[in-house]
């Protein structure tokens, strides 16, 4: 049967609609790389940073989260389910454990431990303290550890971590549910901060308090009932340094901001960004750090900054008014290429991810996927791009209609 020119144009915009991307893309027939949703069980499915390990080693299997509710913030007793996606069996769902220790903007921090073929880490909450699963996947070997943990060392034996209760408390969506801070009504409390994890022997220790940072260079407009809080945090490709955001919350809203690096035992502070402005920022190398930042180079707009690893080390501009200066960013492909996303755009709220070529300042999009509005604030869903080992797929999180939030997963293998 042969279907009337309208009756195509709306099939084919409701096919595109299903997928994800923006339909008048499809009308246009401007090309977009495959795209397919890999996650259909019962449940709501998501996975979270952009910086964590969401796929295997061989790129087989995809880490994600399960919930049976959205539009709401986690109390203590919500539950979520955690496990892996098989791609090369149908996308089948493997449920691996469970979690009470868990955020919308970056679940429990699952992921794969680098330097294992096979063994993945998780936060929870067990009696008085948040600690952290560690599992073979292919023997189910599990163990626990007495620590919560943030971002992994390159060679997975060590990971730091912040006070998950305080940043609750000051940073709503990127805490953990379950415990009233103790240091509530102290702005910058000696006694917290971030914590060097050892993931073999599970022993924990303080290396750089909030006082520490509250007491170290400029704080651009502090106040009395500023209260400091520290996360965010990154290490180095060759495990040398990490990353840390110093944020200081003022009681009537607003914030702002430091990016510092230190060495992985605290020593060694360097305030890269002090102006109060960066937000999300990925390592190029040991000593390069890619940020968004504003009030750089003559720009007082947010934009991508490349700085050195050192007290204010700014070298450059990257992408300016191509590469979005707004998303979650990560190297690829020997460092020519960056992924990115955008925050919800325009009237009809299409998020887009994409690749960033910085030879020939080209930016290619992966698509235009729809958040409505009902998603936002705390338990927005952010795409936050995460590529395969093999640099083949990129899965992003999205909402997919009366689905909500799905996995869904980008084939950027044939991009050039």
């Amino acid at each position: 049967m042969k279907l009337s020119r309208r009756a195509y144009l709306v099939g084919l915009g409701a096919s595109a609609l299903a997928s994800g991307i923006d339909y008048r893309r499809a009308l246009a027939h401007s090309p977009l790389p495959p795209t397919r949703v890999i996650t259909h069980e019962d449940g709501f499915f998501w996975f979270g940073y952009y910086d964590k390990l969401q796929f295997s080693r061989d790129s087989r299997f995809v880490l994600s989260n399960r919930v049976r509710f959205e539009h709401r913030s986690p109390t203590a007793a919500d539950e979520i389910e955690v496990g892996m996606i098989d791609l090369e069996d149908g996308d089948r769902w493997i449920p691996l454990g469970k979690s009470v220790a868990w955020n919308w903007q970056q679940g429990c921090m699952l992921q794969w431990i680098p330097g294992t073929e096979s063994s993945i880490i998780w936060n929870d909450r067990e009696g008085d303290r948040f600690v952290s699963h560690i599992l073979n996947v292919a023997t189910r070997e599990k163990r626990t550890i007495a620590s919560p943990i943030y971002a992994l060392s390159p060679d997975g034996k060590a990971a730091v971590s912040c006070d998950f209760t305080r940043v609750a408390d000051c940073r709503p969506g990127y805490g953990y549910a379950g415990f009233r801070d103790p240091f509530f009504d102290d702005m910058a409390p000696d006694e917290t901060g971030i914590t060097r994890v050892d993931i073999e022997t599970g022993k924990s220790e303080l290396i750089i308090s909030h006082k520490r940072l509250a007491n170290t260079g400029e704080i651009i407009n502090n106040t009395k009932d500023a209260k400091h809080h520290a996360y965010h945090l990154l290490v180095s490709p060759a495990g040398n340094r990490f990353i840390l955001l110093h944020r200081w919350a003022f009681p009537k809203g607003g914030h702002l901001t430091r990016l510092i690096t230190a060495n992985l035992d605290g020593s060694e502070l360097r305030i890269v960004i002090p102006n109060g402005y960066a937000s999300h920022f990925i390592w190029r190398d040991e000593t390069h750090i890619l940020s968004q930042a504003k009030g750089w180079l003559g720009n007082e707009n947010w934009g991508n900054f490349l700085f050195e690893d050192k007290d204010s080390g700014i070298v450059e501009e990257v992408g300016k008014g191509v590469l979005d200066a707004g998303g979650h960013i990560t190297y690829i492909r020997n460092n020519e290429w960056i992924l990115n996303d955008t925050y919800p755009k325009g009237k009809d709220r299409f998020q887009t991810p994409h690749l960033y070529h910085i030879a020939s300042n080209r930016r290619i999009d992966l698509g235009d996927f729809h958040s409505p509005t009902l998603y936002a604030g705390e338990w927005r869903v952010d795409n936050h791009p995460r590529v395969s080992r093999d640099e083949r797929y990129v899965c992003i999180d999205a909402p997919l209609g009366e689905r909500g939030r799905q996995l869904q997963l980008i084939d950027i293998s044939q991009i050039q």
